[in-house]
């Protein structure tokens, strides 16, 4: 299973489904507010590898929805600048884990690098370990 380091917008109800999903697969999150992380031009840059300017603006955005701001004219380097300043036009969740950068939640990539499938074998671990004593040590005399 897989470390992975979650952006994500708080609140946001699809950011809260992705992550349970992932959670439901067995791998463990960390969690960052894409909002108030201290971006870089190259950081950010990482996760747009192979896409096009467009493809890394989030449509919802209010500036891109009420069309304030058109993507299709912009160079990467005034996109990432952009999203620095106002990170509501990142697409989201920016996902890292091992040597992967993803932007947006894609099952069917996701699931090529990491398993997507929930994990069943702990329900009979939990089951287990509810009918232990946990609270006090076993070497105890």
């Amino acid at each position: 299973m897989a470390h992975i380091t979650f952006y994500e917008k708080p609140g946001c109800e699809n950011n809260r489904r992705q992550k349970e999903w992932l959670e439901l697969a067995g791998h463990t999150l960390e969690v960052i507010n894409i909002l108030t992380h201290p971006w870089t031009k190259d950081e950010l840059r990482r996760f747009f590898d192979g896409k096009t300017v467009s493809e890394c603006f989030n449509p919802a955005a209010p500036d891109i929805k009420q069309g304030r701001l058109d993507p299709s004219g912009i160079s990467m380097e005034d996109a990432l600048e952009l999203m620095i300043s106002n990170p509501l036009l990142i697409k989201r969740p920016l996902m890292e884990f091992e040597l992967c950068r993803i932007q947006g939640f894609d099952p069917a990539l996701l699931s090529s690098i990491i398993n997507l499938e929930p994990v069943r074998e702990n329900e009979p671990l939990i089951k287990t370990l509810k009918m232990l004593d946990l609270s006090s040590c076993p070497r105890a005399s």
